[in-house]
Order: C-alpha cells, then sequence, then structure tokens
C-alpha cells in the first residue's frame, strides 16, 4: 500500500470512529454497528484481541514496534481518536438534540438501524436452520432489554468501573446499544456529566471498566465468528431487527417514575402511529420530517457500505 492509500485508509478509519462515537452517545444505537456496515466490525475484534500475553513478549522481547504492529496499533489508536473526538464534541449536542428534539433524533436513528439490519441480511451467506434460530433468538433477547425498566444506581467509582465494563460489551455489538445499558442501569446521566464536565478521575474508572470488558468480550465473539460465523451473523441481525422497537419514535408514556434528582422519567411506553400520536401526547408528531430523516438514516447507511465495499476492493487490489 503505498503512503497516500495508506493515509486515505487511516483517515477513512478515523471518520468511522467519529460516526462509532456518535452511535455510542445515543441510547438505542451501536457503535458496533457502525463498525459493520462500514466493514471493519472482523478487524476491529482481531485488533483487540491481539492485546493479548503475545503483544507484551513481543514488547520484551523485540521492542515496542513488534508489539505495535501486533496488535494493529496504528488502526486502534486511530479509530479510538475519532471516537474520542466524537463523545468529547457530541455529548452535550447530543443531550440538548435528544432533549429538545427527541422525535426528529429518533427517526433518524430508526432509519439507520433499519437499513442496518437490510445490510446484516445481505450478509448472510447460507440460510440454515440454525441461523434463523438464532436470528429469533437475537430478536426477542434486544426486543425484550429494549421493554426492561430502568433502576437508578448511586455512583462511585467501582459503579463507573462495572458500568463500563458491561456497557462495552453491548457497544461493540450490532444492534445492542451500550448506552441503553447504561440507561437501564440508571447510569447514562452520570455518565454523560462526566463526559461535559471532564471528571478525569470518574472517566478513568470508567475507561478501566471499558478496557476489562472489551478485552474479556472480544475474544468471545471472535471465537464465535471462527466457528459459528453465520449463526453469528443471524444473532447479531436479530439484535439490530429487535432493536428497532426501542427507537421507533412516536411512544406514549404510560408511568412514570422519580429519580434520585427529583426529576420525572418514562418507565412504560408503548408504540403508537403517528396519527395517534397528537391525541395521546398533545405534541405535534412531525410526521414528514420524521419521514424524511428515516429516508436519509437509510440513505445514510447505504452510502457508508458503499464507502466500505469500496476501501475493501482498493486494499484487496493494492
Amino acid at each position: 500500500m503505498t503512503e497516500s492509500n495508506n493515509k486515505q485508509r487511516l483517515l477513512g478509519v478515523y471518520c468511522r470512529g467519529i460516526a462509532m462515537g456518535a452511535a455510542d452517545v445515543v441510547p438505542g444505537v451501536s457503535g458496533g454497528t457502525v463498525a459493520f456496515i462500514t466493514g471493519i466490525y472482523e478487524e476491529l475484534l482481531r485488533s483487540i484481541q491481539s492485546v493479548n500475553i503475545t503483544a507484551l513478549k513481543l514488547l520484551f522481547n523485540q521492542g515496542p514496534q513488534a508489539a505495535w504492529q501486533h496488535i494493529n496499533g496504528t488502526f486502534l489508536l486511530v479509530l479510538m481518536l475519532g471516537i474520542l473526538t466524537s463523545v468529547a464534541s457530541l455529548a452535550r449536542g447530543i443531550s440538548y438534540l435528544l432533549d429538545h428534539h427527541p422525535l426528529l433524533v429518533w427517526s433518524f436513528f430508526f432509519g439507520l438501524i433499519l437499513a442496518s439490519s437490510i445490510h446484516m441480511i445481505k450478509q448472510l451467506t447460507a440460510w440454515r436452520v440454525t441461523t434463523v434460530v438464532a436470528m429469533v433468538v437475537g430478536a426477542i433477547a434486544a426486543y425484550t432489554i429494549g421493554e426492561m425498566k430502568p433502576s437508578e444506581l448511586s455512583p462511585d467509582l467501582l459503579i463507573f468501573f462495572g458500568a463500563g465494563a458491561i456497557a462495552i460489551c453491548a457497544m461493540i455489538l450490532p444492534g445492542i446499544s451500550g448506552s441503553f445499558i447504561l440507561v437501564l442501569m440508571g447510569m447514562y446521566g452520570h455518565v454523560l456529566v462526566a463526559v461535559k464536565d471532564l471528571q478525569l478521575i470518574t472517566l478513568a474508572a470508567f475507561a478501566a471498566g471499558c478496557g476489562i470488558g472489551l478485552l474479556s468480550f472480544s475474544h468471545l465473539l471472535s471465537w464465535l465468528f471462527k466457528r459459528f460465523h453465520n449463526q453469528t451473523l443471524g444473532l447479531l441481525t436479530g439484535f439490530l431487527i429487535g432493536s428497532l422497537n426501542l427507537v421507533w419514535p412516536w411512544k406514549q408514556t404510560l408511568t412514570y417514575y422519580q429519580n434520585r434528582h427529583g426529576e420525572q422519567l418514562a418507565l412504560e411506553q408503548q408504540n403508537v402511529l403517528p396519527s395517534a400520536y397528537q391525541s395521546l401526547a398533545g405534541v405535534d408528531p412531525q410526521t414528514l420530517f420524521c419521514l424524511a430523516l428515516m429516508v436519509f438514516g437509510v440513505f445514510l447507511v447505504f452510502l457508508l457500505e458503499k464507502i466500505g465495499q469500496k476501501e475493501a476492493l482498493a486494499s484487496k487490489n493494492s
């Protein structure tokens, strides 16, 4: 690969990191979905998995350069810089949009996930009974998680560490949102505040949990892809399909709960049609704008898919 092609590829990786970070900030959307549709998912898993005892031996026996190459360090560093850039810059903005324009935000992400489901289905090379069963199980699991009621934890550094370890497992799974897992744990708001206020010790505890969880879970995912590739794809596709229930924009809130800050938050919700939303919620359903954003989300995924295919072909031919 020439130097110019390598720079172009790294720029593409950085942009993918930005997209992954933006997705991971929003409850209901997974950065793993972005990694999958842009063609870097399995490389990401292999790179994370290579951070192991072999890399440590190479570091001591052959030096930093050998260890860096073993873990695909440049790829991981550039991707992480993109993710961090996005999280740091978008956390406040996405919080504002979710508070003030929730219908438009969720419509856009509904379109993203719908198109991502179609993309995943196209990756399946053989429709066996086990593949279909895995897809159904994934859909039921994601739907069930979406129907769970959020709790409220009293955060300390250990809680932030545990939340990071659990949420990161979902963040690298297409279809299951790590941010939503944080919502279920009652930790989403606390993590956003820590990011916005640059609470470095708290963020370090959360990041340490993410690191431990990521290294552990990536090995399981890599093993599943090697042994049960099609079934694993079916399971992940099911996760995406099941998560569509969570990101449906028009919802009627049935019951509320009060968190420890005295805020009234939705506890139970049910999906409704746009035509019924205004009378039930007393809010304009913004149907045309929402549908336009859904279509834009679908278009964006297919654009990312084409870019990923083009770069994969260029890399193969170089």
